[in-house]
């Protein structure tokens, strides 16, 4: 893998395996891969062990984040908060993601007055599954991508651990906002030596990603740069949807 100098972590999100692409990420210069953990009935693939393995191999590290109709302000609640942590706490242990890493909950949509309140109780109803499925001890840490509004509110809340700020730079109080631990680039933006569908993002030393234990490569330091923008990402395709599923979740 091409040596890194001193700077800012870079990485990709992707809405499918990483597994097609390993040849181009190893040579890729990036520091970290974000893959989702998603309702058993989406038409989108969930991480697999074998996907955290080989990307451990590599010597990327991994963020994984929950998405399921993260697009619809009614499906913010308590209870759906509640199972949705359920069920990504045994997605994470069934690929073995250690304890003390993160899981980010996407709040994809401009929150704003009265959804703020549901996102609020969502992540109470995230906060509580996480401490059931942990027998009062959870694993896991908790993360949200979303809005500068919805992150600044739930790391205010101590709701959540670490933000994911998105790329949508409109949104509620996004302009500006600086408690990000990733960051994800404006509009949809790649970078411009990947061929494959991504969005690019940057992450400050502690993101919540983590590494499989037993492979040893050794990070090297990421690339210096400044923040994804036009003139250094290529402006590609349309901005993959990662909201999308193919069917209504079910209620365990």
């Amino acid at each position: 893998m091409p040596a890194r100098s001193v700077g800012p972590a870079r990485g990709v999100d992707l809405p499918t395996d990483a597994s097609d692409i390993l040849g181009e990420l190893k040579t890729s210069r990036l520091d970290f891969v974000a893959r989702y953990y998603r309702d058993p009935a989406s038409r989108w693939p969930t991480l697999s062990p074998g996907e955290v393995q080989r990307l451990s191999a590599l010597g990327l590290k991994i963020v994984t984040v929950w998405e399921s109709h993260s697009r619809r302000p009614d499906y913010f609640s308590y209870a759906s908060g509640y199972y949705d942590a359920l069920s990504a706490y045994r997605q994470a242990q069934s690929v073995g993601q250690p304890a003390g890493s993160a899981i980010y909950f996407a709040v994809d949509f401009n929150a704003r007055g009265s959804d703020l309140y549901r996102v609020d109780q969502y992540f109470r109803g995230v906060t509580a599954g996480f401490a059931a499925a942990g027998s009062g001890r959870p694993e896991y840490r908790v993360g949200v991508y979303g809005s500068g509004a919805v992150c600044a509110m739930m790391k205010g809340e101590r709701l959540a651990q670490y933000a994911w700020l998105s790329g949508s730079t409109a949104w509620e109080g996004s302009s500006g906002y600086s408690g990000w631990n990733i960051r994800q680039a404006d509009q949809g933006a790649r970078w411009a030596h990947l061929s494959f569908v991504h969005d690019a993002n940057e992450a400050t030393e502690d993101y919540g990603g983590f590494r499989l234990a037993g492979y040893d490569a050794t990070p090297a330091p990421a690339i210096a740069t400044a923040p994804p923008n036009p003139t250094d990402v290529a402006q590609q395709a349309p901005e993959p949807d990662h909201s999308l599923v193919g069917m209504i979740k079910s209620w365990f």
